[in-house]
């Protein structure tokens, strides 16, 4: 089906007209066919690439296809070239025609590739590759088992790397951005069993360019069991921001480091808030910041959590210019590098984390920690012990919740929603809340002291805070609009907890 939109431009007394075409590629295809339609859709991915212009949509239906090369043939910003899966298994697992990579897109702007699973490159391929490519964007693909890399990129400005799962890479990384590509963001993506890092950004000055990777965002991604360097790797990245990351079971390796090798600068200037870093025994440190890394970063509202022996949390070789605080941290920290470790204390002494906690035991923060669920329990110490410095960039967690939820905000990657505990914890038995159906004045009475009454409404926002309360105690709603809230009552000796739910008309 062919698709005609109109564009009326003014120039002088011309009138321009813009085509949009709609083509289908299907394994019941002939690249014979004219490609308009799945009933005379094209054999071939790369027939439909020779095809395309500014505009057009390639929509791939489910099955097994060899990869494509798309060069030099741009999109533009209202009008991109798209490659679209119409299923959930469109399979490549052949390279392209030129190179060893199952998609290759290169010199070519404006480019999207949605939902394509691109496995099994051989000899030096990737997955997904882009290259001399600007305004391009990967999103809720799959990469397993290529030769290099799942999906990598060089001297792309503002590609937008999205929903992505990057597995079990045989040499390198699941996602490496590359080659002084500028305003990146890698977001939402989950990167695990690659044999090297999970997400590696490089300016490669030695590739040409100014080797430099300027305001990359980072965030919302999961990083676990790969097995070099790090969950986040940045060499030569200028100003990067990285946030509402789990960073998990990384062998061998840092959950993020900020450093110079081949890139012109050494990496500065990060903001690096909210994350949940979990370092298992054959780790390395947490966050690791070689010499320069440290000028102008800041770290706050981390849980960064290290099981090695004597390896911890931050490692730096200078303090000047570095922020860190509001962090839940292990009592092992360095000013001197990947060398020794100093206690939390003597860290504290230099001026760095003076509002930071020392970790409790990991089953005393998370639900789960050995499934990996490291939503926070309700009796959590990083509930309502973050800072608010970071809400300029950090408005919700992993989960999509508004931060914060509470009086203040929680370290790591998830906010404590507490209207989501009722069915994890036991409700006291010694509590009675009336009128029901509620009015304007709620009654909760019993026995209970030392407890903790709040108010919530539908989105989690604290309301009315009842602290240290004893029965009876009259809540009154008069002044809140009609809706849907929540009255969460918790002991502070023990860990029970009642929450209930109120509809005010």
């Amino acid at each position: 089906m062919k698709i005609l939109s109109t564009l009326l431009l003014l120039v002088a007394t011309a009138i321009q007209v813009h085509t949009q075409t709609n083509y289908y590629v299907s394994n019941s295809g002939n690249n014979s066919n004219d490609g308009l339609s799945l009933a005379t859709a094209f054999l071939t991915i790369q027939h439909a690439s020779d095809q395309v212009g500014a505009g057009d949509t390639v929509f791939i239906e489910n099955g097994t296809y060899a990869g494509f090369d798309h060069r030099n043939t741009n999109g533009t910003a209202s009008d991109p070239i798209v490659f679209y899966a119409l299923g959930n298994n469109v399979l490549l697992n052949q390279k392209g025609p030129i190179r060893d990579d199952i998609v290759n897109i290169e010199n070519a702007d404006y480019i999207v590739i949605d939902g394509l699973i691109a496995n099994d490159a051989l000899n030096t391929g990737n997955g997904i590759r882009v290259v001399l490519s600007d305004n391009c964007v990967i999103r809720n693909c799959s990469c397993d088992n290529n030769a290099e890399r799942g999906i990598f990129t060089g001297f792309t400005d503002d590609i937008l790397i999205e929903y992505n799962v990057c597995t079990n890479s045989i040499d390198e990384h699941g996602i490496y951005v590359s080659n002084s590509s500028d305003r990146p963001i890698i977001r939402y993506n989950e990167c695990y069993g690659n044999n090297n890092i999970g997400i590696h950004m490089n300016g490669d000055l030695s590739a040409g360019g100014d080797g430099i990777i300027s305001d990359a965002e980072v965030y919302g991604n999961i990083i676990y069991d790969n097995n070099q360097a790090a969950g986040i790797n940045m060499d030569g990245v200028e100003d990067p921001v990285v946030y509402n990351n789990l960073i998990y079971n990384n062998h061998s390796a840092q959950g993020i480091a900020l450093f110079q090798q081949d890139g012109a600068i050494v990496t500065s200037g990060a903001k690096i808030f909210n994350n949940t870093i979990i370092v298992p025994s054959d780790g390395r440190w947490g966050i690791l910041m070689t010499d320069g890394a440290n000028v102008n970063t800041e770290v706050y509202n981390n849980i960064i959590i290290n099981q090695h022996a004597w390896r911890g949390c931050i490692a730096v070789e200078s303090i000047t210019q570095l922020t860190s605080d509001y962090n839940i941290l292990n009592d092992k920290m360095s000013d001197s590098g990947d060398g020794s470790a100093i206690p939390l204390a003597d860290w504290q002494a230099l001026g760095l984390d003076t509002n930071s906690l020392l970790a409790d035991p990991l089953t005393s923060i998370f639900v789960d920690p050995s499934m990996d669920d490291y939503h926070l329990l309700s009796s959590s110490q990083a509930i309502d012990t973050g800072t608010n410095l970071v809400n300029g960039i950090v408005t919700d967690d992993l989960d999509g919740n508004t931060r914060p939820l509470g009086l203040e905000y929680d370290i790591g990657v998830y906010e404590h929603n507490p209207t989501s505990d009722a069915h994890i914890v036991t409700s006291p038995t010694d509590i009675a809340i009336y009128p029901n159906p509620f009015t304007d004045m709620v009654i909760i009475d019993g026995t209970f002291s030392n407890y903790e009454i709040f108010v919530y409404d539908e989105m989690g926002m604290v309301v009315t805070d009842y602290s240290d309360a004893a029965a009876p105690l009259t809540i009154d709603l008069t002044s809140l609009g009609a809706g849907v809230y929540f009255v969460s009552v918790q002991s502070t000796v023990h860990n029970d907890l009642s929450v209930f739910k109120i509809i005010k008309e």
